[in-house]
């Protein structure tokens, strides 16, 4: 399998409120990236949604090495919370539904094709790709600002 490298990052004005989300795809030598937005979002969906868009332009199973701030996505699939929530009915808990759980059953999905360690970095803390990744996120919400 190709060895494929990811950075992601998401971005709020507001929680709801307009948001980006960057991308960076490495292959060997090679750089890629990628970023979006939406008018009303959270910070969560944009963090999951830059990590779903980057794995879907893989166009075949690769190995991944994806580097992520956010503990949200890091911790749901390191630790199985992902998985538990859809194997119960994407609830939390027995009172507190998983929220995101269409953005979920999608990464779900994609986790299923590729192999994927999920790396957390510590947000804002000069990590390059991370940064180059906020200022993607932030100039996309900042279009819907």
């Amino acid at each position: 399998m190709k060895k494929v490298e990811i950075f992601t990052d998401g971005a709020c004005k507001g929680n709801p409120g307009p948001g980006g989300w960057g991308a960076i795809l490495r292959y060997k030598d090679v750089e890629k990236e990628i970023s979006g937005g939406e008018a009303d979002t959270t910070n969560n969906r944009m963090e999951l949604t830059a990590v779903i868009s980057a794995l879907e332009l893989l166009k075949e199973p690769c190995e991944v090495e994806l580097y992520t701030d956010s503990q949200y996505v890091a911790n749901a699939v390191n630790l199985g919370w992902a998985e538990k929530w859809k194997a119960n009915g994407w609830m939390r808990n027995k009172k507190e539904k998983a929220l995101n759980p269409e953005l979920w059953e999608k990464l779900l999905n994609l986790l299923k094709k590729h192999s994927v360690k999920f790396n957390w970095v510590k947000g804002h803390a000069g990590h390059p790709e991370n940064e180059r990744c906020d200022r993607l996120a932030v100039a996309q919400a900042e279009k819907y600002s």
